[in-house]
């Protein structure tokens, strides 16, 4: 097994954290403290081949696979897990459309998404049905020759913001196979947000409630084939998991780096606290896991890049184990930064907050659980 980069990995890596550390970074701190989303940052990454990455090259996208996507995930959240984060959502709905859609949806919407002239949600959670997605209540029924949407979707980053949402909706009998898929353009008729939610974490990162009150569409936005849209969801999630993963590495590798810099500066009873064993014991620790972690990462991703047969697993598992572990890895830098790492000043507890997230988002970590189970369970 390789488990080294090769050339071209390393430039898009590279690429990655340049920008985080040039454009991300310097201003991270001050967009999570107001509540700043910066749209022309977020828009510019169109121009480096960011918002397609996996995305077939002939509508715009940069034609990479998903480990190449991880790369780029786990850069951009060293300097912002927020901003990263939004940016991989915006890359799963475009490579939804690309994978899924029609021909003629393919050459409408994909490019414009992959330049970020448009930004895309993706809308599957609603009040009422969070794990038990399949159970999604908002209703689309043919109108004319075209559809009309009632229901809500919460949680949804991009709320308000967003130029295109992708919405699970229900078309047909209970359960997963009566769920389609559906594009909805901004300022349809019939759609409207709910207030902007006050969060945790990711407070640079509009989200809100997304309304269909007889939201009216045309017939030709319905994504891909009815009844299918279940489908397209739970494979859109296998990338997202492998994505939001990403996202959480990066954050805890950014703390664990600000934690070793704040070591060697701080003395106590003489001396510098990166001299203590005991310190020293808890870095090592840190270190270990998220090098752990990274490697059952790029694993996963490989395997969805194969079209592995037990890639979902591998998918779930990356994402419970790193997320869990990233949390874990963020939390000690801030113990080890003592009563500094509460302050906002030193960036850390920002970290943490925004992590938090991550064990929550494209499938809590006790549905991740799940799926394993069901996968072990099957396979003996």
């Amino acid at each position: 097994m390789d488990f080294e980069l090769n050339d071209e990995q390393r430039a898009i890596q590279e690429m990655a954290q340049s920008f985080a550390a040039e454009q991300l970074a310097p201003n991270a701190l001050e967009w999570d403290q107001t509540g700043t989303f910066p749209d022309e940052v977020v828009r510019s990454v169109g121009e480096l081949g960011l918002a397609g990455i996996y995305v077939r090259e002939d509508v715009g996208g940069s034609g990479l696979g998903r480990l190449d996507a991880a790369l780029v995930f786990e850069a951009l959240a060293t300097g912002c897990p927020t901003i990263g984060s939004f940016i991989s959502i915006h890359n799963m709905c475009a490579w939804m459309i690309d994978r899924f859609g029609t021909e003629e949806q393919r050459q409408e919407w994909v490019p414009k998404l992959c330049s970020m002239e448009l930004v895309a949600s993706y809308c599957l959670t609603e009040p009422g049905s969070g794990s038990d997605a399949a159970a999604l209540k908002t209703k689309a029924q043919t109108s004319g020759n075209g559809w009309k949407l009632n229901g809500a979707k919460s949680f949804i980053s991009g709320g308000d913001y967003s130029d295109l949402y992708i919405a699970m909706v229900r078309t047909g009998e209970d359960g997963p196979k009566g769920i389609s898929a559906v594009l909805v353009e901004k300022g349809a008729e019939g759609l409207s947000f709910g207030a902007q939610e006050k969060k945790m974490g990711w407070r640079a990162q509009p989200t809100s409630e997304v309304r269909f009150d007889d939201c009216a569409i045309p017939g030709d936005h319905l994504l891909g084939e009815e009844g299918k849209g279940f489908r397209y969801a739970m494979a859109g999630l296998d990338g997202g998991r492998i994505n939001i993963a990403a996202g959480a590495l990066g954050g805890a590798q950014c703390a664990l780096d600000k934690a070793v810099a704040y070591a060697k500066e701080r003395s106590a009873f003489g001396q510098p606290i990166a001299n203590f064993q005991s310190l020293q014991f808890k870095l090592a620790d840190m270190e270990t896991e998220l090098q752990a972690a990274r490697v059952f990462l790029y694993q996963a991703a490989s395997k969805l890049d194969a079209g592995s047969p037990d890639a979902t697993k591998f998918c779930a598992m990356a994402k419970r184990f790193v997320t869990d572990v990233s949390f874990r890895v963020a939390n000690e830098a801030l113990q080890i930064h003592g009563g500094y790492g509460y302050l906002a000043d030193y960036g850390v507890e920002k970290i943490v907050r925004d992590l938090r997230v991550h064990q929550i988002l494209e499938g809590t970590n006790e549905i991740m659980r799940m799926i394993v189970a069901r996968h072990l369970l099957a396979e003996h």
